[in-house]
């Protein structure tokens, strides 16, 4: 969910960050969150953060690019920049102007084939086949609405603009729709070419009006984060459509609730040239639902109903979003950080964290084991989004050529937090981890 927000919220904010509480679950890892020295980011982030080793340099991609009706009508965005490293936080504490825009391909009119709407990168993941390291791929999160992606009768790609609902700019804006795409740079990250469309939800599971009025998007799945197991990327992202056809006179929040919040989809690396209707979601059992299909979410990351949980088009939300997911090494498991909403606007001022120690997300139901969110981090008086640990500018970091999709035991924590009238992407914190007792010799 990408998006430009002035929030009526409170001034005085009030900080409460968190050691993992008791649990019954067995194999838990420990964790500690703790004050660092704060590092402002100087360039506009609005997504997890995408990046790579391109030999001995750090390279960030953050920003959007691309036509955006909304939020940019006068010639699009061009935020999409990357900067440069001797390591991570030397790139993260990069000036303004040393960000630099690379080459992006045009947008294309409607009806054409080719990149519509405005993207943002959320993941980076670089070709092993290429050992110069410049072969990468960005996972993309894509954003239309009606007017740059109309509903094409022979495809069934695209939106009509009938009873849509409002977007993140009041009465006259209208919400957006998500999808994931792929792009792919041969130069490390200096030109891109549009590959096309990993997943997408299509036109019948959009929530319309009147029963979406969460003020965000109409559907889609989005806010991706992307790692490599195996021979397959698995893809862990946000899902806001209808679990089906929507139909007014049918409609059920209850079962919305339940066909949403962070789903997983897979695709094999082979495929990334070429992604269209590749890829396949989980569908509850395996991964066998078709890229525009329907699939389960991930059961233990859902918010129950009578803990607070609802649908993404409510105005009261209760669910987890914006995944960011890495591999640990030290703890030998994977660790997923996630945003949590409560409101219109895709309010939350908490941040929550999950593991899972299955390493082979192909064997059986890997995928979905991940363990009950556990709280992180809590801001009153903010917003919360796109959590994502970093790695720090330690010699054994660099050594390791960590990024954020893989780290050790302390690595830093960098969030987008919001409050009326500004917005700032920052790190105040360090997180270290501590292995479970039973991997301890306890």
């Amino acid at each position: 969910m990408k998006r430009y927000i002035v929030l009526l919220l409170g001034t005085m904010a009030m900080i409460l960050s968190c050691k993992n509480q008791q649990t019954d679950m067995p194999g838990i890892p420990g964790f500690s969150l703790m004050p660092a020295d704060t590092i402002h980011f100087n360039s506009f982030v609005d997504c997890n953060m995408a990046e790579a080793w391109i030999g001995d340099t750090f390279r960030i991609f953050p920003g959007k690019y691309g036509e955006d009706p909304v939020w940019d009508p006068d010639g699009g965005a061009h935020h999409l920049k990357f900067a440069d490293g001797r390591n991570s936080l030397e790139a993260f504490r990069s000036r303004a102007e040393d960000f630099t825009e690379p080459g992006l391909p045009p947008n294309v009119p409607p009806g054409t084939e080719g990149l519509h709407g405005a993207v943002w990168f959320e993941t980076i993941w670089q070709d092993t086949s290429d050992i110069s390291g410049k072969t990468l791929f960005a996972i993309c999160h894509n954003e239309n609405y009606p007017s740059t992606l109309p509903y094409d009768s022979l495809t069934g790609s695209g939106y009509k603009d009938n009873n849509w609902p409002v977007g993140l700019r009041g009465p006259e804006s209208p919400a957006a729709v998500c999808r994931i795409g792929v792009m792919k740079s041969v130069n490390g990250g200096r030109n891109w070419e549009y590959k096309g469309i990993f997943i997408e939800d299509l036109y019948p599971r959009l929530i319309l009006l009147p029963h979406n009025t969460s003020l965000t998007f109409a559907g889609g799945v989005g806010d991706p984060s992307a790692v490599l197991s195996g021979e397959y990327l698995y893809l862990f992202y946000g899902e806001y459509g209808y679990p089906g056809i929507y139909d007014e006179n049918s409609y059920d929040s209850e079962t919305e609730r339940k066909g949403q919040c962070i789903s997983v989809a897979r695709i094999h690396v082979s495929d990334l040239d070429n992604p269209e209707g590749k890829a396949k979601r989980w569908d509850g059992n395996s991964f066998s639902a078709p890229h525009n299909g329907v699939g389960a979410p991930v059961i233990s990351l859902q918010i129950d109903a009578e803990d607070g949980g609802g649908a993404s088009s409510s105005p009261g939300g209760g669910f987890h979003w914006g995944p960011s997911v890495s591999w640990n090494t030290y703890l030998n498991c994977w660790v997923m950080l996630m945003g949590h909403v409560t409101g219109q606007s895709w309010a939350g001022n908490e941040i929550y964290i999950s593991f899972n120690p299955h390493k082979n997300f192909g064997e059986s139901d890997n995928s979905q084991k991940w363990s009950k969110p556990q709280l992180l981090l809590k801001k009153e008086g903010y917003f919360l989004w796109y959590p994502s640990l970093q790695p720090t500018d330690t010699r054994e970091d660099n050594q390791n050529r960590y990024t954020s999709l893989r780290l050790g035991k302390k690595a830093r924590l960098f969030v987008k937090y919001l409050k009326p009238y500004n917005d700032r992407y920052m790190s105040e914190y360090v997180i270290e981890f501590t292995r479970p007792p039973e991997l301890r010799g306890e």
